[in-house]
């Protein structure tokens, strides 16, 4: 055995530490932790409940990164991207589904979900990553091929799952009648589905970073791994898979503890979902962040406009599939004001990433565009 093997076989306990603390905080917290949450009135008990779950689950973040990362290294791009992706916005669907299924019953869920992931990921993402990347870098390259085929896919998917049923007349509200859930459930699914295979078969070359130019000269390939030890493709695919399950079951306590701390502070409701998806969407910002600090703005445009695609090509069939077998009720159509911003964002989406690069400005107005989400909540 080689000094490298050792290495691995020795590290596997200590290098998944998240994984194990995760476990044991979802097994105390699953068994007995529900009579804890009963009254939280006491300051001191909510504190320590809040920053136990918040501190673990951020753990868990870092560890679905770093296998994510240890795929993207094994596998290449986009399918390392691809895979934290589709991770992440899993655990969106699966949440939004639980509560729809067994909670009571809330008609705007899924659509204020939808729209604070597409808010963050869009604005709140973006524009940190694009910020600090210009400021490290100055000018960053991504392939406009691969922004332009995920823009083109989200525009439609956003207006016609978000938008058009505020304005159809066949059911009350935002709600979407039988018959447009089944017509959206088919064309959100087939899209995307179109989408991924042109992603990662017939023009994946989309959705790697361009050939080595004026910005990038010197700059490997690969991410900067010295500090990970890369094993097998399964063993990262399982133990990645493993480390989200604790953030998926905890979600639901750190919900709660979300809202208690919301009503006592009489903070607006849509506050509660913001700070879940911000939970949520954590591994996916960290690894944007890393990508854009290391001049590799591909992965970072893969992950959020992938992440914003996939967050409404996945979670629009879901929820409608869902409402039309259990007769849930749910409300897709935004409202004027977040019509706006929706149009504003995916508008300033499509002309900053039309050139091929981007600096700080960039940036900055996606920046703006996030405090004026954040504006909204409160007004």
């Amino acid at each position: 055995m080689t000094n490298s093997e050792q290495k691995k076989d020795a590290g596997i306990f200590s290098s998944e530490m998240a994984l194990w603390a995760g476990i044991v905080t979802t097994l105390l917290i699953l068994s007995i932790g529900n009579s804890w949450m009963i009254d939280l009135s006491n300051p001191l008990k909510y504190g320590i409940l809040f920053t136990w779950l918040f501190v673990v689950m951020l753990w868990l973040a870092f560890g679905v990164v770093r296998h994510a990362d240890c795929l993207a290294i094994i596998l290449g791009e986009p399918y390392g991207t691809l895979i934290l992706t589709l991770a992440v916005i899993s655990i969106e669907v699966v949440m939004i589904a639980a509560v729809m299924i067994t909670g009571e019953n809330n008609p705007t869920l899924a659509r204020d979900t939808m729209f604070s992931v597409l808010m963050i990921v869009l604005n709140g993402m973006l524009g940190i990553t694009l910020l600090i990347g210009g400021i490290r870098h100055h000018e960053q390259e991504y392939n406009l091929s691969g922004a332009n085929a995920y823009l083109g896919v989200l525009f439609p998917l956003a207006i016609l799952g978000l938008v058009m049923p505020r304005f159809t007349i066949s059911a009350p509200g935002g709600q979407p009648s039988i018959l447009m859930s089944i017509f959206l459930v088919i064309i959100s699914a087939s899209l995307y589905s179109v989408f991924l295979m042109l992603q990662t078969m017939r023009h994946s070359q989309f959705f790697k970073q361009p050939v080595l130019s004026a910005s990038n000269v010197g700059i490997e390939d690969d991410h900067d791994h010295a500090h990970l030890i890369i094993r097998s493709v399964g063993y990262h695919a399982v133990f990645l898979i493993l480390t989200m399950l604790p953030i998926v079951l905890l979600s639901k306590g750190m919900a709660k503890l979300v809202q208690h701390g919301i009503d006592v502070l009489q903070a607006p409701q849509a506050l509660g979902g913001f700070l879940v998806a911000i939970l949520v969407l954590s591994p996916e910002a960290m690894g944007a962040a890393k990508a854009a600090l290391a001049n590799k703005l591909q992965r970072t445009v893969n992950i959020s406009l992938g992440s914003a695609l996939a967050t409404i090509g996945l979670t629009v069939p879901a929820v409608l599939a869902i409402s039309l077998f259990t007769g849930r009720t749910v409300e897709l159509g935004l409202d004027p004001a977040e019509i706006v911003l929706l149009f504003l964002t995916l508008l300033v989406s499509t002309v900053n990433f039309g050139t091929g690069r981007t600096n700080i400005l960039q940036g900055i107005v996606h920046l703006t565009l996030f405090v004026a989400y954040i504006e909204l909540i409160f007004d």
